[in-house]
């Protein structure tokens, strides 16, 4: 079955409430391909890799939550730029890009589906004061040492992940997926035993290690990778459509 693409567009847009944010790219549609669509290849980032994957896969859409077009890149079609958009225009197949609006979805969010995978019961929000708290906070139903939940962010993600070992039992926790880093002050204000997220910065190690935090970098792509497979499956769902989630693997 194949369905229009202005109609998937339209629903992910609704779906996602993606006019409400101002973000660093634009969100929706970056690329128009074909105007029906049967099958859609999702990844975290539309690079190259993801895309000659997706002409394997016969693709007519993909959707990523890392897409192209950021805020102050250089506007040129050149080099890499000039290749992904070539594969992408000689095969008809549109690129739709997700980025805030996929990281605070409470259904298909990446921190709210990085909660489930994790087995973390949300409270509420990183910051209250933001309309849309990109972080949420947090508890384990049962308190774990640094160690064990360290264990238990490997097993889930399948990849081990950098720890500074707190100096408490991890009972309340604050998380937000990919680069925030930054974020760790107001986990510090959160009260929390731990934060987590995907990268760290040299600062981060000393800030953690001063205020006896666990602090946990568990991979920018790795703690990414869920938010848009949930919303791959509520499109395929939703339209009675062909879904397919193809990870590039990446160590960052």
């Amino acid at each position: 079955m194949a369905i229009a693409l202005d109609a998937l567009v339209r629903e992910a847009d609704r779906y996602l409430d993606a006019q409400a944010f101002r973000d660093y790219c634009p969100n929706g549609l970056q690329v128009e391909g074909r105007p029906q669509v049967r099958r859609i290849v999702t990844g975290v980032t539309a690079s190259q890799a993801l895309l000659d994957a997706a002409v394997d896969a016969e693709a007519d859409v993909v959707l990523v939550h890392h897409g192209y077009f950021w805020k102050n890149e250089d506007a040129r079609v050149i080099g890499m730029k000039q290749r992904r958009l070539k594969t992408l225009l000689n095969h008809d197949i549109s690129l739709l890009a997700y980025h805030l609006p996929l990281d605070v979805h409470p259904e298909v969010g990446n921190n709210v589906q990085l909660a489930r995978l994790l087995d973390l019961v949300i409270e509420g929000p990183l910051d209250p004061t933001e309309r849309a708290s990109v972080g949420l906070v947090g508890a384990l139903e049962t308190p774990l040492s640094p160690v064990d939940f360290h264990r238990r962010v490997h097993e889930a993600l399948g990849r081990e992940p950098l720890m500074i070992e707190g100096d408490q039992p991890i009972r309340r926790i604050a998380w937000c997926t990919g680069a925030a880093q930054g974020y760790i002050d107001k986990a510090l204000a959160a009260g929390v035993d731990a934060y987590l997220t995907g990268e760290v910065s040299e600062p981060t190690v000393h800030t953690a290690r001063e205020n006896g935090l666990s602090f946990f970098a568990a991979g920018h792509h790795a703690t990414e990778r869920y938010g848009v497979q949930a919303l791959g499956d509520y499109l395929a769902r939703h339209f009675a459509i062909e879904h397919l989630f193809i990870d590039c693997p990446n160590p960052v």
